[in-house]
């Protein structure tokens, strides 16, 4: 089950919502967000790797170089949110109406997204072990309802209550 695509455009505007967010909860200029370097894929844009059964997000960090200088050129990493849109789906249609799909998108996007700037400032390791990695996402999930505070509506805090004891949204290796 894929996104069809007035879903992909809830996708992009849930994205676009939770960037400004983080940008405003964090004190980063829209610069600063763009440094984190990351971008986002729907199911049907995946590589293999990048599917995973067992989550909403899951996130892959890639090594870049830049410009056609080869191995001495300046690298940097590009975390990519790989959305897996049938896990989404799922938790949305087995809900009936209970759980939104944009609620449940920008809760996705700000979680993943605030794990982009920690990882980009060196709040976190992406290369955690499996407990670290879970006190990571404790902190995550506590700063991700932090930032979606301010922009509570009764259907984003079904979503809030309905992670309140599990932090699993997503993985990151």
């Amino acid at each position: 089950m894929l996104f069809s695509p007035p879903q992909i455009s809830i996708v992009n505007r849930s994205f676009g919502n939770a960037e400004e967010m983080v940008r405003k909860y964090f004190g980063l200029s829209e610069a600063d967000l763009k440094e984190g370097r990351y971008d986002f894929r729907t199911l049907a844009e995946l590589k293999e790797h990048e599917v995973k059964r067992d989550a909403f997000a899951h996130l892959c960090r890639y090594y870049c170089r830049k410009g056609d200088e080869g191995e001495n050129a300046p690298g940097y990493y590009l975390y990519r949110i790989c959305l897996q849109d049938d896990r989404i789906l799922d938790a949305v249609n087995r809900g009936v109406n209970f759980i939104k799909l944009f609620p449940l998108l920008l809760y996705i996007a700000t979680h993943e997204l605030v794990h982009v700037v920690r990882f980009t400032r060196g709040e976190s390791d992406f290369d955690a072990h499996p407990g670290e990695k879970q006190e990571e996402e404790r902190r995550v999930h506590n700063i991700t309802r932090n930032v979606l505070r301010s922009n509570k509506s009764g259907d984003l805090e079904l979503v809030l209550d309905c992670f309140s004891h599990s932090y699993h949204i997503g993985d990151f290796n």
